[in-house]
């Protein structure tokens, strides 16, 4: 990783050099410099490790978790292994699955720190993700799960639904951590969310489910990855500044993001914030300007380095 130092002698060279051009390229180069160290609970595992760690190379990111399905728990562990202090791994399966604790549970008794990402179509106050909650209690894991209302193509169907019926959930299940993601759950930190429209756009009402979840529930976290988690960031950055200071101690930042290298090279998302951008970046940037410094710390590393038990 290329250090403060590094980076300054990166830039003196290309100035004595004095080639036309050089110092907008080693900048373009160089990772960005997060002020400390910065922890990406959202990251799927590439299928060679060192693509998986090219990407938080090249977006300044000292340490990842990979949200790791079950068929991929190789690569997962290919990288944790080539790369020591620089990944941990989560495991997650289909949890229509009849067997799906089982798997998990022998994922997790082989290194597996969490569950996650949880995305199936079945109900979040269904009888398969209960007895999935049931177990994360038991081994005293957390759980990060997908939830999303809306179809954004034709037959992808929706994932852990009705967030209306999170609250119960989470009441239900007193000793289980959950980490909340996608465009459900950042859709409603709105009081007002369009049923036909994954990323809302416009002002924030104040009253949204989400927001009203994390202060009545100490056991559910929030996980500002993927385009859900820039878009809500984005769209009403007044509101925003005050949610994610009321929420400071138990939102994480993540980047779900499909560029190769940290800097948006073969980013496969169409939309407009993200698009050709490495979803890093951009969402550290925009954290960055909706925070002080201490906020951005507790979000980037100390929150989620507390609940995963991570040392710098």
């Amino acid at each position: 990783m290329v250090t403060p130092m590094n980076r300054r002698q990166l830039f003196e060279t290309a100035l004595a050099v004095g080639l036309p051009g050089a110092l907008n390229r080693a900048a373009a180069q160089a990772p960005p410099d997060w002020g400390g160290p910065v922890l990406d609970i959202h990251l799927h595992p590439h299928k060679e490790p060192e693509s998986t760690f090219a990407h938080i190379e090249g977006s300044g990111v000292a340490k990842a978790v990979l949200l790791t399905n079950i068929s991929a728990e190789a690569s997962a562990k290919a990288a944790v292994e080539k790369y020591p202090g620089r990944f941990v791994r989560f495991t997650a399966v289909d949890a229509a699955k009849p067997d799906a604790a089982d798997i998990l549970r022998k994922s997790l008794n082989g290194g597996a720190i969490g569950m996650g990402e949880l995305k199936s179509h079945v109900r979040i106050d269904g009888p398969e993700m209960r007895r999935i909650f049931d177990l994360a209690a038991e081994l005293q894991v957390p759980v990060l799960f997908h939830i999303s209302e809306v179809p954004q193509f034709p037959g992808e169907g929706v994932y852990n639904t009705p967030i209306q019926g999170l609250p119960a959930v989470l009441k239900a299940h007193p000793k289980t951590t959950f980490i909340g993601h996608a465009d459900a759950f950042w859709a409603n930190v709105s009081a007002e969310v369009p049923g036909d429209v994954p990323y809302p756009s416009g002002r924030i009402k104040p009253g949204g489910l989400t927001d009203r979840m994390l202060a009545d529930h100490p056991n559910l976290h929030g996980d500002l990855s993927a385009n859900s988690g820039r878009n809500a960031l984005g769209r009403d950055t007044d509101f925003m500044a005050g949610f994610l200071a009321r929420h400071q101690s138990k939102l994480m930042f993540g980047c779900d993001c499909s560029c190769r290298d940290g800097r948006g090279t073969g980013q496969s998302s169409q939309q407009p914030l993200i698009k050709g951008k490495c979803v890093a970046r951009e969402t550290l940037t925009a954290l960055k300007q909706l925070t002080p410094p201490e906020i951005f710390r507790k979000i980037t590393w100390e929150n989620g380095a507390r609940l995963l038990k991570i040392k710098a």
